[in-house]
C-alpha cells in the first residue's frame, strides 16, 4: 500500500445497516468511499460494545479499498493476531489503553499491518512524539469514544500540533468524530488527510437506495474546497 496525503473519507460502518453490512460497504465503495473504518469497542475501555475479528472477517471480502479498524479496547495486544488474521490493513490503538504502546504498534506492525495510535480529546499531542518512527497513523478523536452521532469537538491546534511533528515522515493523520461537511475543512486546513465520518455519510441512504451515500461523500468533498 503507497503512502499518499490526498484526503481520504473513510465511511465509519458502526452507522450502517448491522444486518446488512456486506451489501453496505459495497455500496458506500461504489459511491466513492476511499476507506471502510471499523470501530470495535468492547464496553470496558468505552462504555458501548460492537463487534470484534470475527466480524472484520465475515466483511472483508466485500472491502475492495482499505479495512480502517480501530481498536477501542483495553487490553489490546492479545487481540491483534486476531484482527491481522482478519484482514485489516490498519490496526490502530489508543494511547490511553495501556502502558506499553509502542510494544502495541511493534506488534500490529509484526503482525503485518500498518500501524495507528489513537488520541482521546483530551490527550495532548506530544503524548505520540516518541511513537511516529514506529506508527503510520495518529486518529484524533475529536468526540468522546464509544458512540456514533456526537458533535465535533474542536481541536485544530492539536492536528496542527502533529502535522509540524510528522514532518516528512509517512504517517496519516485521521480525524475521527463529529466529521460533517461544516467541520472537515478546518481538519483538512490543520493537516489531516483521512476523515472517518459515520452518520454523515450513511443518512438518508439504504442499499436499497445508495445515491444519498455518494451525495454526502461529494458534499464532504466540495467542502475542502
Amino acid at each position: 500500500m503507497s503512502f499518499d496525503r490526498s484526503v481520504k473519507i473513510a465511511p465509519s460502518i458502526l452507522s450502517a445497516d448491522f444486518a446488512n453490512f456486506g451489501a453496505e460497504i459495497e455500496a458506500v465503495e461504489a459511491q466513492g468511499a476511499d476507506w471502510i473504518h471499523v470501530d470495535v469497542m468492547d464496553g470496558h475501555f468505552v462504555p458501548n460494545l460492537s463487534f470484534g475479528a470475527t466480524t472484520c472477517a465475515a466483511i472483508r471480502p466485500h472491502i475492495k479499498t482499505v479495512m480502517d479498524v480501530h481498536l477501542m479496547i483495553s487490553p489490546v495486544d492479545a487481540y491483534i493476531d486476531g484482527f491481522a488474521q482478519a484482514g485489516a490493513d490498519f490496526i490502530t490503538a489508543h494511547v490511553e489503553a495501556g502502558p506499553h504502546i509502542h510494544r502495541t504498534l511493534q506488534a500490529i506492525r509484526g503482525a503485518g499491518a500498518k500501524a495507528g495510535v489513537a488520541l482521546n480529546p483530551g490527550t495532548p499531542a506530544s503524548a505520540v512524539k516518541e511513537l511516529l518512527d514506529v506508527c503510520d497513523l495518529v486518529c484524533v478523536m475529536t468526540v468522546n469514544p464509544g458512540f456514533g452521532g456526537q458533535k465535533f469537538i474542536p481541536l485544530h491546534s492539536k492536528i496542527a500540533d502533529l502535522r509540524a511533528m510528522i514532518g516528512d515522515r509517512p504517517v496519516h493523520i485521521e480525524i475521527d468524530g463529529g466529521v460533517t461537511p461544516d467541520t472537515a475543512k478546518g481538519c483538512v486546513d490543520a493537516g489531516a488527510d483521512v476523515l472517518v465520518a459515520g452518520s454523515a455519510v450513511f443518512k438518508g441512504g439504504s442499499v436499497s437506495n445508495p445515491v444519498p451515500y455518494g451525495e454526502n461523500i461529494r458534499a464532504i468533498r466540495k467542502a475542502l474546497a
